[in-house]
């Protein structure tokens, strides 16, 4: 029985060995070649969406003006060299090709670059410069030697509008790629990459090879193909798993596409560099970050740079790593030596030169985040924030970059010698053109070249006298009681409102008996105005400021003579801006045109205007504000440009020396700026010490331009007394030119006239 039992156990076990026989396998493998081919196909679709659709989110491109040269314009050959310097023109001995630049002391001879516009291209141009008294004298065709009319360089890029990736690129065709760059990125990453079909182990067994001989790493494993699907598709986490789909994904790019569809894709995905929290790839904007040139553009030396970092951006950056990055260059300059790329006189003139990286002059940065910050809000106010960061649209604004770098330079000269014993002091600034509303410069804080709080568009402070021209205005509007010779008195006041009793004090602790109108406001006499503004009333006071733009909030009391209220830079600038423009409403503006990627025009920002202030007596007004500059407050000015040029403007000095104002123009730029600490605490400037001084360097730089208002028909210029307020003449020593608006009230004969003067004078002024 027992023999018996044990050999059905034996033949349980048979039966079970049967049955594990006759295990699935072929279903399993089926199943897993379906799972496969099915994730391949994933993985192919993967490829041919990202390759056949928008391959990258472009930015849009934001630039300054173009600077226009004319025979005649007002340029130094020092901000001629500049500017180019910034442009990325290379001096050379003879300029041949574009972006070369020679020059021979005040003589410059260059070969422009071309440029797609708003208005069409510009081709290339051979120009002939010459500079004399601070202007360009002399354009003409360099190969022609006839004058040339206008001229227009390409404009400077000023920043980019990216992605939350923070991704930045320039799009690059293959064509426009040096064939010496292409031919050595191939020897260097990728030998074979015209034989393989995505992977080639020849090309991992000869890496190894060659890095073994080399005692460093000189060639990659992975073809260029696999790097740009790395880069592409997959993140840079290191894994098995990562490796096989890079390989997979690899082969199924070459199936789909042309070597030079890959190639020219590889060259605009290449990650290169970081530039603070934007990441630089593809060689069209590497090119233009370390060479301010684009690849066509650069020398043998500079190629071999650029293809010796891909390997590694951060190890083999020429920035913080120079000695690292100068023996990678080297090393690839011998490869391309080795392949026949470069002949051995080429390798040998390119090895003996320096790393060649073309960094902004001092005080010629390309960097203005203040002023891209109030050109993105303009654009997301009209676009969507979409295409603004994945369209490429290529945006031309309204920045002078020499205006600009004027700006920066004179903001922190001023501020320097002060942060010993002020450290927390800082400064905003904008200088706008008159006549169009057109933003030309503008500075968020001291240092101008670091994003961060704007304080020109956000930081909002008390304006003090700078509101005070407000109240004039007000005044003057009614030509049958004011005049700019009536007589205010600047005697004590004392005003009790809701309880409370307001008694305001000038500047001086003085007081100064009766002024004439245009005194108390070129001094800024606190008393006279205060007392003018109560006697206008404190609601047609806030109508006008209404009329001007000021959209603060305005408290109802006579403070608001005094500028009792928070503006920013940019809100005083529009304010100012009606006054420039000889009464108008200007919108303020930072953009010009925007194109699309392939240049056709977007959107056009149309110039519209408004006037708000009647011709009469925005004359008026503005001939208060240059006697503001001739004999009041702002003096200084007087003692440094030409009585000629008839500058315009008010200082502004809050309570305990907290904020230091000033706003002023000329005939064609208003500047406005502000000194003061962001915990509004005292700094000891008054507007004259502080702000004046820095607006002062800026139109120095720029040039002043006269102003020249036209005189409207209903105003006739008269002498007046000084001492009196009366009308003058050849009898009276002491006079000033005052406009007045005919049909309005007209001031009495002086004392010190003489009897000719009384027996044309009707009666009634006698």
């Amino acid at each position: 029985m027992a023999r018996k039992k044990r050999k059905t156990r034996r033949g349980g076990r048979k039966r079970r060995r049967s049955r594990r026989s006759s295990f699935p396998w072929g279903r399993i493998l089926l199943a897993l070649l379906v799972v496969v081919v099915g994730y391949v196909a994933f993985l192919d679709f993967q490829v041919y969406r990202q390759f056949e659709g928008k391959r990258w989110a472009l930015p849009a491109r934001v630039y300054a003006r173009p600077l226009e040269l004319y025979a005649g314009l007002k340029l130094t050959p020092q901000q001629f060299a500049d500017e180019l310097r910034a442009l990325g023109y290379r001096s050379v001995s003879k300029a041949r090709r574009p972006g070369q630049v020679a020059r021979n002391g005040s003589r410059f001879e260059l070969v422009s670059r071309p440029f797609l516009f708003w208005d069409g291209r510009e081709a290339s141009h051979a120009l002939r410069l010459r500079f004399a008294s601070g202007h360009l004298s002399e354009l003409t065709d360099a190969r022609s030697g006839k004058a040339v009319a206008l001229a227009r360089l390409d404009p400077l890029e000023i920043g980019s509008i990216y992605t939350a990736r923070q991704e930045d690129r320039i799009l690059l065709r293959l064509e426009d790629v040096p064939d010496t760059l292409v031919k050595a990125l191939i020897a260097v990453e990728d030998r074979s990459f015209y034989q393989h079909h995505g992977v080639s182990p020849r090309a991992i067994a000869r890496a190894f090879w060659v890095n073994l001989r080399s005692g460093e790493v000189v060639q990659g494993g992975s073809t260029l193909t696999q790097q740009l699907v790395k880069n592409f598709f997959l993140s840079n986490r290191r894994s098995l798993w990562r490796k096989l789909n890079e390989a997979i994904m690899a082969l199924l790019l070459e199936r789909r596409y042309s070597k030079d569809e890959i190639l020219e894709a590889y060259l605009n995905e290449v990650y290169l560099a970081q530039d603070g929290q934007r990441a630089i790839h593809g060689f069209g904007l590497g090119s233009r970050f370390f060479f301010q040139r684009p690849p066509k553009e650069l020398n043998t030396a500079q190629i071999a740079l650029l293809v010796g970092m891909v390997k590694g951006p951060s190890y083999y950056n020429p920035v913080r790593h120079p000695e690292r990055a100068l023996k990678r260059r080297n090393l690839v300059l011998k490869v391309m030596l080795e392949q026949g790329i470069i002949s051995r006189s080429e390798y040998q003139k390119a090895r003996r030169q320096k790393l060649g990286l073309v960094r902004p002059r001092a005080g010629t940065s390309k960097s203005f985040p203040a002023f891209l910050d109030l050109v993105r809000r303009q654009l997301r106010r009209d676009y969507n924030e979409s295409d603004l960061v994945s369209e490429g649209l290529r945006i031309f604004t309204t920045l002078d970059p020499q205006l600009q770098w004027a700006l920066q330079k004179s903001l922190a000269r001023h501020i320097q010698p002060l942060l010993k014993k002020h450290p927390e002091l800082q400064g905003a600034g904008m200088v706008t053109h008159s006549a169009n509303g057109e933003v030309l410069a503008l500075v968020g804080g001291r240092q101008a070249g670091f994003a961060g709080y704007n304080r020109a568009l956000d930081a909002r402070r008390q304006v003090g006298s700078l509101l005070k021209p407000a109240v004039y205005l007000t005044a003057l509007e009614q030509p049958r009681r004011y005049n700019l010779a009536s007589l205010l008195d600047d005697g004590p006041l004392e005003y009790r409102q809701a309880g409370k009793l307001w008694s305001p004090r000038n500047y001086d602790r003085k007081f100064h008996g009766r002024v004439m109108l245009y005194q108390a406001l070129a001094h800024s006499y606190n008393v006279a105005t205060a007392r003018l503004g109560l006697a206008l009333g404190v609601q047609r006071v806030i109508d006008t400021l209404r009329r001007l733009s000021v959209e603060q909030p305005l408290n109802p009391y006579p403070s608001l003579f005094l500028g009792a209220v928070n503006m920013s830079v940019l809100d005083v600038t529009r304010l100012y801006l009606n006054f420039a423009s000889g009464g108008f409403d200007i919108p303020l503006r930072s953009i010009r045109e925007v194109l699309q990627a392939d240049g056709e025009p977007l959107q056009r920002y149309e110039l519209s205007i408004e006037r708000v202030i009647d011709p009469g007596p925005a004359f008026l007004l503005n001939r208060a504000l240059q006697l503001v500059v001739q004999e009041g407050t702002a003096r200084s000015l007087a003692q440094r440009f030409p009585a000629s040029a008839g500058l315009a403007g008010k200082t502004g000095t809050t309570n305990d020396l907290r904020d230091s104002w000033y706003a002023g123009y000329d005939g064609e730029k208003l500047g406005v700026i502000w000194m003061g600490r962001d915990d509004n605490q005292s700094m000891g400037l008054t507007g004259s010490s502080g702000a004046l001084r820095v607006w002062s360097d800026v139109y120095a730089s720029a040039g002043a331009v006269p102003v020249q208002m036209p005189k409207p028909d209903s105003v006739v210029w008269h002498g007046v007394d000084r001492d009196s307020g009366g009308l003058a003449d050849s009898g009276c020593d002491n006079t000033v030119q005052l406009p007045f608006i005919e049909s309005g009230v007209m001031p009495p004969a002086a004392p010190c006239a003489s009897g000719a003067a009384r027996r044309w004078l009707p009666k009634w002024m006698q």
